[in-house]
């Protein structure tokens, strides 16, 4: 009875096993593994092998294989022969496109200047009477400016810094110049004349001084504002 009941059970199972599985049923079960595998290792939608077809199947385009599902897809990305194509594809990318060594570039050292403070200044407000246009003249001194340096200057909205609240109604004009620290005037937010001899810049080099003058535009419809011209002489009487 005990030999009787042992070749009831699959030869090669052991006792109280459900016996030994069939090929399918091992090439079921090994597809579903790799389909779970993959499904924690990639991301089917950044797969460039990856093809979907307007009949809802997967098409392999690196292996040129049809798929009814995207678990039988994720299978296959885990399989030998896929595994085997994506390293070859790998190697011909390769060998047509190596990689260049870097060019050498030659690194460019920061400045480091010790600043020494602010420059002197003086700001003088000015009107042209015939144009009735307010102008600015900054006069900055740079007694120790670096030998070979002119200083810079730009404007810089009020949005742009961040030490004031910004405001519309006003904008900013910076001075640099090496080794001194950069220094900043609030000026009304209106449109400078850069018109011929309404905006000049001059760099005195045996003085040190930078000069900028410059003109603000008139409001539109504002126009000139200068006094009124006397009346001319009476027109003579008519005969």
């Amino acid at each position: 009875l005990r030999w009787a009941a042992a070749m009831d059970r699959d030869f090669g199972s052991k006792p109280g096993s459900a016996g030994v599985a069939s090929h399918a049923a091992q090439a079921v079960d090994r597809k579903e593994r790799l389909r779970q595998l993959a499904m924690q290792t990639m991301d089917i939608s950044k797969d460039p092998y990856l093809l979907r077809n307007h009949l809802g199947s997967y098409e392999c385009k690196l292996c040129l294989t049809l798929h009814n599902n995207e678990g039988n897809y994720l299978a296959h990305t885990q399989g030998k022969r896929h595994q085997e194509n994506v390293g070859r594809r790998m190697a011909r990318e390769a060998r047509d496109n190596p990689v260049l060594p870097l060019a050498r570039t030659k690194k460019v050292a920061l400045r480091k200047t010790v600043k020494i403070g602010r420059p002197g200044y003086q700001v003088t407000k000015q009107m042209e009477q015939e144009t009735q246009q307010r102008s600015l003249l900054f006069e900055i001194e740079y007694p120790e400016i670096e030998e070979g340096l002119q200083p810079r200057h730009r404007f810089m909205s009020a949005y742009e810094q961040k030490v004031d609240a910004p405001d519309k109604d006003f904008q900013y004009v910076l001075f640099a110049a090496e080794p001194y620290e950069t220094i900043a005037f609030k000026v009304p937010n209106i449109e400078v004349d850069k018109s011929e001899g309404k905006f000049q810049t001059n760099w005195d080099k045996e003085a040190k001084t930078f000069s900028v003058q410059m003109f603000f535009k008139l409001p539109l419809g504002s126009g000139s504002s200068a006094p009124p011209r006397p009346p001319g002489p009476p027109p003579p009487p008519s005969e």
